[in-house]
């Protein structure tokens, strides 16, 4: 089978982003399909490709997959209006993809919405097989943040979205909240929950916690908005007051907020902070591995993050056996408790962040149980 697939920001594991998509095309491919991958040029991202771009595009080979890399750039530094710009330009690039390609079946995954938009119309003008894989639900997500109060842009984007699950053959929501948010609209629709799940073959030899010099605890990823990060220094300048120096908190990303974190540590002498650059799959696993004892996870209290989000990040703590240290209630934090594999603290409680850090710190043994325990979970639910 020929299966055209979209992803904006599709990237190998040379890249600093998620590789779900990626992994899925080489099990597809390892299952005798043929997959095009259609993406454009996200700022962390690396598709495989290094040929120059020919009125806009390059094409070629990478790991068995055919890689479509249209030259749209995109940042989540961007402006909201770069952004959409961005956007649009991907989705109505991909119209004359779906429309001309040979193919049996289009996915398209989210974010963003605009994605799905070539599958709508390979489904109507080729009578082509549609799935839609959904990564956040919009408009709900921007409108809750207050990243999008237009009520105009609102309301396109949710005819946008109900046109999308309508024309789909099959929808895969990432997480509870998504796939029941998709049922809300599309009640009879053969929709599936796949989360994210963990690279358990990038590392072999996990390291132990009680040969560390330092007490490390990481957080990975986009620094972002809604990643509410000022609570993670908020806690490190508790634990700097409270002269536990052998604890240093990494950020390892890039991101609209990254800038305004550095300089708040830096006006404020939170010392025990660091400001990593975007790492490589591989190289993160193997930062991660030999350095770090706990993994961070964190978002703004807002309701719709509890079990709207499939955050990568818990998936790569827990194939290399790190403690992760949460503090927004909602499927994840289930997660975490059910099987003893890090702690959830409250939302918006910077001290009891700092606590959880310090009693993790003086608990090795504990420490070794989750690692064991995060190990054992990625192999059995999420590889």
């Amino acid at each position: 089978m020929k299966i055209l697939y979209f992803h904006q920001h599709f990237s190998t594991p040379k890249g600093s982003t998620g590789t779900r998509s990626y992994s899925f095309a080489k099990r597809l491919i390892n299952r005798g399909h043929s997959v095009s991958m259609v993406c454009g040029s996200y700022w962390i991202a690396s598709s495989g490709l290094k040929g120059k771009f020919i009125n806009g595009k390059r094409e070629g080979k990478v790991d068995g997959i055919n890689v479509i890399e249209l030259k749209i750039d995109y940042s989540n530094k961007d402006n909201y209006f770069s952004r959409i710009i961005s956007f649009l330009a991907f989705s109505f690039r991909g119209i004359k993809i779906a429309i001309y390609r040979d193919y049996d079946i289009i996915f398209a995954t989210s974010t963003p919405l605009t994605a799905g938009i070539p599958g709508i119309f390979a489904k109507y003008l080729k009578n082509k097989k549609f799935v839609f894989e959904v990564r956040d639900l919009w408009p709900e997500l921007p409108k809750a943040m207050g990243v999008i109060k237009n009520p105009i842009i609102l309301k396109l984007m949710d005819f946008l979205e109900t046109v999308s699950y309508k024309s789909a053959d099959g929808i895969i929501g990432l997480a509870p909240g998504i796939v029941s948010g998709i049922r809300k609209k599309v009640p009879n629709k053969n929709i599936v929950m796949i989360p994210n799940g963990c690279d358990n073959n990038l590392i072999k030899k996990k390291n132990n916690f009680q040969s560390r010099n330092k007490f490390i605890a990481t957080f990975t990823g986009a620094h972002g908005f809604a990643n509410g990060l000022n609570i993670i220094l908020d806690a490190a300048k508790i634990i700097q007051n409270l002269n536990e120096s052998d604890i240093e908190i990494h950020f390892i990303g890039d991101g609209a907020v990254k800038e305004s974190l550095q300089k708040r540590a830096e006006r404020e002498n939170i010392e025990n902070c660091i400001f990593l650059e975007p790492l490589s799959k591989k190289k993160l696993f193997k930062y991660l591995n030999d350095n770090v004892s706990v993994g961070l996870m964190t978002l703004k209290n807002i309701p719709e993050f509890y079990y709207g989000t499939s955050p990568n990040k818990f998936f790569d703590y827990i194939s290399l056996g790190l403690p992760v240290l949460n503090n927004y209630p909602g499927w994840i934090a289930d997660i975490i408790r059910r099987n003893n594999c890090g702690l959830v603290v409250d939302p918006d409680n910077p001290k009891a962040f700092a606590d959880a850090l310090i009693y993790l710190k003086l608990k090795p043994h504990l420490l070794n149980k989750m690692r064991a325990n995060g190990i054992a979970l990625s192999k059995k639910k999420f590889d």
